[in-house]
């Protein structure tokens, strides 16, 4: 008899202190919230709290409110976003969680190691009396990339080891053990998110990223294989059991946690997730990456930020300066996306940016082309913030971050208890999926029997 707490892997669950091998990953700005966090620690889950787009005495204070609020040995976690333009911001975080005894850490976005990851990875290293590794810190990556993937399930580089080494920012011991653990103790092979995606398929990815672990694990002879679960999709029993069958040790979920009472956005957004179907979403260009083309899934019902945002990075990409586009589109940005001035927008962002990056600003003054792309990245800023403020007189211009993971949730649970969002706590979305899931898999078994 399969039950939620014999799905995924023993050893996941036992190293984290887990009842079910299930994982609430990280939504930026904190909506992955300390009352998230708490509450599937609380139930025996693993989540990470948003820490992206925060500032480093909110993010303290949160990890304050959970370790007061939590026993010693819970699991939770913080999220670090990679940031190569800035990676001073990646290390003062790394700083404040080993600062305050964080233990388990959530990389996100990140195309190669950092030196801050390596660093939180490494700290704490020893040996016991038997020789064996004493591992303090851990870090699931989130990938999409089999690249991206072979770099985390590798050694930290040598180079940036012995970095690290002369800055002091790591001992001599923990320099000379890092040959024997991957950078990653866990993997989240992350497929169709909402968010920043790839776009990927889960029954594709997966089972490629576990032989790509199998072979490295072979090669190396790590202690501790690392752990390979996924996320993206998972809305349903059908798309979970399915994950646990390709093999995945643990099952990840974000979109739909986002529709729930703990999630730490508005009213507003939640009444509107609550109503979204699988078609009800779009891609749309990431505003923390406008000039690189990268892409976000979003919320398409009720809004017009995904038809906007394409308008706006297509106008970038097809005119040096601002002035060079037509007057009639320029208004009608000025009017209808900023409601205010070109002008009035770049004197806000300059005001907000000279402090922390004044290199963006010279070059922005430097180079019209760049001063376009900073004054429409605000409207990315800006729309999160209306979404997260749950300003209603300007919802058709809320950014808001799902999946069609969502969409198949909302579609399952109508009917019944969790159809409203007030009765989604984000305990009881995991417990239900799960045992559904297992439910499920369970008679599907017996059909084949």
């Amino acid at each position: 008899m399969i039950t939620p707490e014999r799905l995924g892997s023993e050893r996941f669950r036992e190293d984290y202190g887990l009842r079910a091998a299930y994982v609430a990953g990280a939504m930026v700005k904190g909506i992955a919230s300390t009352a998230l966090v708490i509450r599937m620690a609380r139930a025996g889950f693993l989540s990470f709290f948003g820490s992206g787009g925060l500032r480093l005495a909110e993010i303290e204070a949160a990890i304050l409110q959970i370790q007061q609020a939590l026993p010693g040995g819970a699991p939770y976690g913080v999220n670090l976003l990679a940031d190569p333009s800035r990676p001073e911001e990646e290390r003062a975080l790394v700083d404040l969680l080993l600062r305050h005894g964080v233990r388990n850490l959530e990389a996100s976005a990140f195309m190669q190691v950092s030196p801050a990851l390596v660093q939180f990875r490494l700290t704490g290293l020893a040996t016991d009396a038997q020789g064996r590794l004493s591992v303090p810190n851990r870090v699931i990556a989130k990938i999409s990339r089999p690249e991206v993937a072979a770099s985390f399930l590798s050694p930290a580089p040598r180079a940036m080891v012995e970095r690290l080494l002369a800055e002091g920012r790591i001992s001599e011991q923990e320099a000379a053990l890092a040959e024997r653990l991957p950078v990653a103790s866990d993997l989240n092979v992350e497929a169709d998110s909402g968010g920043h995606t790839d776009g990927g398929v889960t029954s594709v990815l997966l089972p490629a990223i576990l032989r790509l672990r199998d072979r490295l694990q072979e090669e190396r002879g790590y202690e501790t294989p690392v752990r390979v679960g996924t996320s993206g999709g998972i809305g349903t029993p059908e798309a979970a059991a399915c994950a646990f069958l390709l093999g995945a040790d643990f099952l990840g979920t974000g979109s739909i946690n986002q529709c729930s009472v703990e999630a730490g956005t508005s009213e507003a957004v939640k009444e509107m997730l609550q109503e979204i179907g699988v078609q009800d979403t779009a891609y749309a260009p990431a505003g923390d990456m406008f000039e690189l083309g990268s892409k976000i899934q979003v919320m398409r019902k009720g809004v017009f930020f995904p038809a906007k945002a394409n308008r706006l990075y297509d106008l970038w990409r097809s005119h040096a300066s601002f002035e060079a586009i037509e007057a009639p589109v320029r208004r009608e940005i000025q009017d209808k996306y900023f409601k205010r001035s070109f002008e009035e927008v770049f004197r806000e962002t300059r005001a907000h940016y000279m402090t922390a990056f004044p290199e963006q600003i010279e070059r922005a003054e430097r180079n019209p082309k760049a001063m376009m792309a900073l004054v429409f990245r605000w409207y990315f800023v800006h729309t999160m913030r209306l979404a997260l403020a749950g300003d209603s007189a300007q919802r058709v211009d809320f950014q808001v971050h799902t999946g069609p993971a969502l969409g198949a949730f909302n579609q399952w649970v109508k009917g019944s208890a969790l159809e409203d969002w007030r009765n989604r706590h984000v305990d009881a979305v995991a417990e239900h999926l799960l045992q559904a899931c297992a439910d499920y898999m369970n008679q599907r078994f017996r059909a084949f029997a």
